[in-house]
């Protein structure tokens, strides 16, 4: 009689866990998926390598285009250009844009704004105090690019964009003076049990914050370049030329763009490889958006870079074809970094090897060298390096 009163009451309950499953199944991943993204976004920075390497790259590359124009600095930015200060303020008024050349029509304002650009450049390199250089950078390329705008190539406007992006991402976390030093004070830094509380809360907010402004930064970059290359292939479909294959003949027949005249003849004679070259450029500018997730984006990266060497060669747009490369840079996992800093240390480790050896004609040593056991003793050091190196 006991058994089936209970047994009405068993069974429901069974049910209930059931259906309970059942409704709080799907909330229940959707709530694990929420909380994986929020510890993505909030504690693990991410592409930290490939952000330093877009901070050197862009550094780099506008250091070299400064320095490069150094002799020109008058007639682009200068007073003495034809494009006068008061011309461009005058389109500032209509455009928007600032620059800090100019607050004044002096010479030598513009001579002492230009030497700290260049060192802004050097700096930024180097990676030392990224945070406040990197503001200072991209008022550099803003300031720059505002006050000579029609002289752009369209690798401007793009350094003008990265520039604003990277000052807000860790970009000096890796290969830099800044991760030296921060290396260094962890190593000598002693635990202190008086700290308060409001000072660890205030750090952790700290670097909380930073790992945000970091990671929206990086996801920023991706997707401006994914824009860049989606719309430049959907307008390239829309043009006949570039349905018909013949749009890279018209573009090497024009003057402006053949700064190897006999070269660019010499291509362009090639009627059927350009053609092939042309109908492949806009197959990867319009795929690049969707590619980027599985192993295809290596040989669409390698693609790129080849078409982009080829645009600053046969066009004479460098700064252009650098500030695209160094753009597709944001790609590379941090393990292909790795891969690559390891291999960068083996070979100047090797190299410093060759310089050790004996001179030619010396007497042969009575024992032989072991090379076997040095490599042995060696080995610990160097995995230590490089694990402090990933870490």
């Amino acid at each position: 009689m006991e058994r089936t009163e209970l047994e009405p009451a068993v069974a429901p309950a069974a049910s209930e866990r059931t259906t309970a499953r059942g409704s709080v199944r799907i909330p229940q991943r959707a709530l694990e998926r929420i909380h994986a993204f929020l510890v993505l976004l909030t504690e693990r920075p991410v592409s930290l390598y490939a952000a330093a390497a877009l901070r050197i790259g862009y550094g780099l590359l506008y250091l070299v285009f400064l320095l490069r124009e150094f002799p020109h600095r008058d007639e682009m930015w200068g007073p003495g250009s034809p494009w006068t200060p008061a011309l461009a303020r005058q389109m500032f008024d209509q455009s928007g844009w600032a620059s800090v050349l100019t607050l004044s029509d002096s010479r030598l304002y513009f001579e002492v704004c230009y030497a700290l650009a260049l060192v802004t450049c050097a700096l930024f390199v180097l990676g030392w105090r990224t945070r406040a250089v990197s503001a200072l950078f991209a008022v550099v390329v803003m300031s720059f690019h505002a006050r000579a705008i029609f002289m752009a190539d369209g690798g401007d406007n793009l350094m003008v964009l990265m520039s604003v992006y990277l000052a807000f991402t860790a970009c000096g976390r890796r290969w830099s003076l800044d991760a030296r030093r921060t290396r260094l004070q962890a190593s000598a830094k002693t635990s202190d049990a008086r700290a308060g509380d409001l000072r660890h809360h205030l750090g952790g907010a700290r670097i909380m914050l930073t790992t945000v402004l970091h990671n929206c930064g990086m996801f920023v970059i991706a997707a401006q370049v994914c824009f860049l290359y989606g719309c430049a292939g959907l307008y390239k479909v829309q043009g006949p030329k570039w349905g018909d294959g013949t749009a890279l003949h018209y573009v090497l027949n024009i003057d402006l763009f053949r700064p190897w005249p006999e070269l660019s003849q010499l291509v362009a004679g090639h009627h059927v490889l350009i053609a092939v070259v042309g109908y492949m450029t806009v197959l990867v500018q319009v795929a690049f958006p969707f590619v980027l997730f599985g192993r295809l984006k290596y040989p669409v990266l390698v693609l790129l870079l080849g078409m982009h060497v080829n645009i600053a060669l046969l066009m004479g747009l460098p700064l252009f074809s650098g500030a695209m490369i160094v753009a597709d840079a944001a790609f590379l996992p941090d393990r292909f970094y790795l891969a690559l800093g390891r291999l960068c240390r083996h070979t100047f480790r090797r190299a410093g090897g060759l310089g050790d050896e004996a001179p030619v004609g010396s007497a042969p040593a009575a024992v032989p060298p072991q090379a076997d056991q040095s490599r042995v003793v060696n080995r610990p050091v160097s995995l230590a390096y490089v694990q402090e190196e990933s870490r």
